[in-house]
């Protein structure tokens, strides 16, 4: 495992190209351009890149609804939703994701959610192992989620 330095900043639409190849090679799930870039005018602080050498090489989306709480029963809150986070294989497994996360938690924090959650395929044992170690719980699972037609675990953290 290499341990190469890498660099976090927010989105900017220059990176558009770069993360939507990012989703397209990671994940089956993808957006239009006019879906990030509506993520980026509305929630700056919660969207961000990562670059190793100036390239980027993962990113994290995420926006702020209202909702029925996670964690407050019968409770309408403000809560953070990772809509969407990558890293390409070849940088994964040094500590990229986790920052990615970290950074966008607090973005939204900055936008007044009270709670944060995500969808995760309930085979993606790596990535739930990331979300319980930044303090995420499984909260249900939806079935038949994803157009694959696998199910997704529902976690979610309070974020004050």
């Amino acid at each position: 495992m290499k341990t190469e330095n890498f660099t976090l900043r927010c989105f900017q639409p220059r990176d558009l190209d770069a993360v939507i190849r990012i989703n397209m090679t990671c994940l089956p799930e993808n957006y239009t351009p006019f879906f990030y870039l509506q993520h980026y005018r509305n929630f700056p602080k919660a969207f961000y890149v990562a670059e190793v050498d100036g390239r980027v090489v993962g990113y994290v989306m995420s926006r702020v609804e209202r909702g029925l709480s996670n964690h407050k029963p019968l409770s309408i809150v403000k809560k953070g939703h990772i809509v969407s986070i990558a890293v390409l294989p070849e940088y994964r497994r040094r500590g990229i994701g986790k920052a990615l996360m970290t950074h966008s938690l607090e973005g939204l924090r900055e936008y007044g959610a009270e709670e944060c959650y995500l969808e995760v395929r309930v085979s993606n044992t790596a990535a739930i192992n990331l979300y319980k170690s930044l303090g995420f719980e499984m909260v249900r699972v939806v079935k038949r989620y994803y157009l694959d037609g696998e199910d997704a675990y529902i976690m979610s953290r309070r974020l004050t």
